[in-house]
């Protein structure tokens, strides 16, 4: 049941890109305000709309997201705060302002923990891909190779003393 919601909120995010500015919106026309709220609406549908886009980009862009196909539940949570702050806005009531400043509060927190996971995310990879890259360089090492006898060292007489020079000549 978990993975369910994990996996319907990643799908909610991509349709909440659109649909929650939309509700800002309508929601502007059916609950109404005075003229000024119309000119922060001008501002806040676009900005609701890039914030949400880059939120979700950051947060689909990691490779367990994508590999699993849902979100993890630090994303559910953070993520789902921000989205019901962004549609109590849009009932316009007398709580809105204070939707509105828990909205950019949860907006600031979603994006630096979709960057902290992904930054996350993406040191277990490196460090997973360094544990096997060391594990299969240890099992190549044969004992008594000359792989294992350190580095080459080459004596005086090796008779590789001739040097060669090419002279090139362009036009």
């Amino acid at each position: 049941m978990g993975m369910l919601i994990r996996r319907l909120f990643r799908r909610w995010q991509y349709l909440a890109i659109v649909v929650l500015p939309v509700w800002l919106a309508v929601g502007w026309a059916i609950f109404g305000g005075g003229g000024w709220g119309t000119l922060g609406l001008v501002f806040a549908v676009p900005i609701a709309f890039v914030s949400l886009g880059v939120v979700a980009l950051l947060v689909n862009v990691r490779p367990t997201v994508r590999e699993e196909r849902a979100v993890s539940w630090i994303d559910v949570g953070v993520i789902g705060a921000w989205h019901a702050a962004i549609i109590g806005i849009g009932f316009y009531g007398a709580s809105a302002t204070t939707f509105g400043v828990l909205a950019i509060l949860l907006a600031i927190a979603a994006f630096w923990v979709a960057i902290w996971q992904l930054v996350g995310d993406g040191a277990r990879r490196v460090q997973a891909s360094m544990a096997e890259f060391e594990r299969l360089a240890a099992q190549q090492q044969v004992p008594g190779s000359r792989a294992d006898a350190g580095p080459a060292r080459r004596s005086p007489d090796d008779g590789d003393d001739d040097v060669i020079i090419v002279h090139e000549v362009r036009d």
